[in-house]
């Protein structure tokens, strides 16, 4: 993991967030991004989880999984 995936990832999650029709309305970006830490373990970049503080529809939480994927896959 190095931070240039950390960022495109931040990036994606960005992206994600204009486009939805709800999150604007729920909480602030910069809350969103955090709802998405990336971890390491082992020397490898852990799976996401999904956050306890907001309850994310399929399509979203699908768009986070995807975006994540992309950028340390």
């Amino acid at each position: 993991m190095n931070a240039h995936q950390v960022s495109q990832f931040e990036s994606r999650l960005a992206e994600i967030y204009q486009k939805s029709t709800w999150l604007r309305y729920e909480l602030p970006l910069h809350d969103f991004i955090n709802l998405f830490p990336v971890k390491e373990v082992k020397g490898r970049v852990a799976k996401l989880d999904r956050p306890a503080g907001l309850e994310l529809d399929r399509d979203t939480y699908l768009s986070v999984l995807v975006a994540f994927r992309q950028s340390f896959g």
